[in-house]
């Protein structure tokens, strides 16, 4: 930042984009320029290219329409690290930017250090426009999504490395959960959706009403103990628990354990980024497919919640618990849920991201914001299922109680486990 801007107190907008942009570098601190090159799978993308590609939202939606006379960095840019946007331009490949030697690691930080330096200068301007303000603002929460993916993609590039690379020095404290709970909910006609107060997606709206039967929701989530009694009752190989896509994907990619998981001299272990660790018996089962989760909970009997059924127990919860349960650079792991201390929901928010029995699609009156942002979302609704209350890699701050994320089905490599429901 220049230093006249540095000698005064920054517009709280401002201070909110700079910490989130100094956040996604200090992810890349322990990575080498080796490590940020790297694409393990078409899902996946390169350290590099997220690191482009969210200054190059900033430089694309904000810097050019607002700011006068700005001169885009590089104009091959907008192809190299335009991601799904059509109405912007074309764009480069998903599945072939792990071949994208350059721009290098470090031309791809000098162009963050250009669009930072422009786009502190025109906050810094009053007053902004208050379209832009927004736009600044979606970008902001746009990394943050991003600063999580960062984190599931190089797990899932290391993972292929057998010198199991480790991140962090972090080992599972020795907890043992309290039994599983079940907590009651009456259901009825909840409110559900975001109520315009602050900033949400505009898949989390129009607020509107659903009808709940009465049910029943797990106070905490599924452990390793738990899913590994599934495993050994043979509950990958009886197709009875399975939904037939479920089977089918099983079945296609020899799947017998969750990913990152692997069984030396009867002892298992799994791939952390802290490492190859013995898997921890108490620790939430992480990294399950919607197929997994699905199949677990028809083996117990269960069935997984609604969204509604998950955001009407969120409203009786007392806000975002558990502080230690977001992004710790020094973890980067789920952590254990503690010794039952009340009769409260434990690990709602971070920890896992939750899968629902809910397909992802519009609420009621649901529509797109104006403009290219408008394919930020709603063009996703389709093949798709909810989950709920972010992990361990999520930011704090970037979650609330209508967050939806949504995954493919078949989708392992982000931080996902699972919270079992019931009727009442």
């Amino acid at each position: 930042m220049d230093r006249d801007l540095q000698d005064n107190p920054l517009p709280p907008l401002l201070d909110q984009y700079q910490s989130t942009r100094k956040l996604s570098l200090d992810i890349t601190e322990p990575l080498h320029p080796e490590d940020q090159v790297i694409q393990s799978m078409p899902d996946a993308s390169p350290i590099k290219w997220h690191l482009a590609h969210t200054s190059w939202f900033f430089e694309t939606f904000v810097l050019a329409p607002y700011l006068s006379g700005y001169t885009p960095y590089q104009p091959e840019f907008a192809y190299l690290f335009n991601s799904y946007y059509n109405q912007v331009g074309p764009q480069y490949l998903r599945p072939n930017r792990g071949l994208i030697s350059r721009p290098t690691v470090e031309e791809v930080r000098e162009y963050r250090h250009h669009v930072d330096c422009h786009l502190a200068r025109y906050l810094s301007q009053a007053p902004t426009d208050q379209q832009a303000a927004a736009l600044v603002e979606l970008g902001i929460h746009h990394e943050q999504q991003h600063q999580e993916l960062m984190l599931t993609d190089i797990k899932h590039g290391f993972s292929f490395n057998p010198l199991f690379p480790a991140l962090v020095a972090y080992r599972s404290p020795p907890t043992n959960p309290a039994p599983q709970r079940w907590l009651e909910h009456a259901g009825g006609e909840i409110p559900v959706g975001h109520n315009g107060d602050g900033f949400h997606f505009d898949n989390e709206s129009p607020r509107h009403r659903v009808l709940l039967p009465p049910f029943k929701l797990a106070q905490r989530l599924v452990t390793n103990r738990e899913y590994l009694e599934f495993i050994a009752d043979g509950g990958y190989r009886n197709p009875l628990l399975w939904l037939s896509d479920g089977w089918a994907w099983r079945q296609q990619n020899q799947v017998e354990h969750p990913i990152y998981w692997q069984q030396q001299d009867d002892r298992w272990q799994h791939y952390t980024l802290s490492g190859l660790q013995t898997l921890a018996p108490n620790e939430p089962v992480c990294h399950i497919s919607y197929f997994e989760a699905d199949a677990f909970a028809q083996w117990c009997g269960k069935r997984l919640p609604t969204e509604f059924e998950w955001e009407a127990a969120a409203q009786q919860a007392t806000g975002l618990e558990e502080p230690g349960a977001f992004l710790d650079l020094a973890c980067l792991h789920p952590k254990p849920a503690a010794p039952n201390q009340g009769g409260g929901y434990q690990q709602l928010y971070g920890t896992c991201w939750q899968w629902t029995r809910s397909a992802y699609s519009p609420y009621p009156g649901y529509k797109p914001a104006a403009g290219a942002v408008g394919e930020y979302n709603g063009k996703f609704m389709c093949n798709q299922w909810v989950l709920k209350g972010g992990s361990c890699v999520s930011p704090r701050g970037h979650l609330r109680s209508t967050y939806r994320n949504f995954f493919p089905a078949h989708a392992q490599w982000q931080f996902t486990g699972i919270r079992m429901a019931d009727d009442a």
